[in-house]
């Protein structure tokens, strides 16, 4: 039987809004319980942001969402500091994960900063969150730093040019 993904995910891209907020937390939480799960901490912030500090985060915000029908089913947000993109809280649906909605709203996040006139995007992920590493490390990010934690090596930060 042939798979129902393909090889392009199947979702349009837009701009991420304030009136996105009550889906996009949902849609976080549900895409974050398996970093949750590999760190053992439930506590995580993108489990216990609320929807008000959301709404407020995505009143001037270069992040995207991707949509298949009416649902969103991927979300990134990232803003610019000077000429840097600070990309964060890329999620994707649990039952859409490896159809490309990662790469895709990635990348869609990656032009909007470059139209806003960064140079550079940053991003940071867990030590342990492998799937994340991998598809930064195929997207072209290369790592920055390592931080946070009792051995200072908890969050790997990963920059990109994006002027190449």
């Amino acid at each position: 039987m042939a798979s129902s993904r393909s090889s392009e995910p199947q979702a349009r891209v837009r701009p991420i809004a304030p009136a996105d907020a009550g889906e996009v937390l949902t849609l976080q939480r549900a895409a974050f319980v398996s970093e949750a799960l590999i760190y053992g901490d439930a506590d995580m912030p993108p489990l216990t942001q609320t929807l008000e500090e959301l709404q407020a985060e995505l009143v001037e915000n270069l992040g995207c969402v991707a949509v298949a029908g009416s649902r969103i089913v991927a979300a990134a947000r990232a803003q610019r500091d000077g000429d840097l993109l600070l990309i964060g809280r890329i999620a994707v649906a649990p039952d859409m994960q490896g159809a490309g909605l990662g790469s895709l709203i990635l990348h869609a996040v990656e032009e909007r900063g470059r139209e806003a006139g960064a140079r550079e995007a940053e991003l940071f992920t867990g030590r342990l969150s492998e799937a994340n590493l991998r598809l930064y490390t195929r997207e072209g990010y290369r790592e920055s730093e390592r931080a946070g934690g009792e051995t200072g090596e908890d969050q790997i930060f990963l920059r990109k040019n994006l002027r190449s």
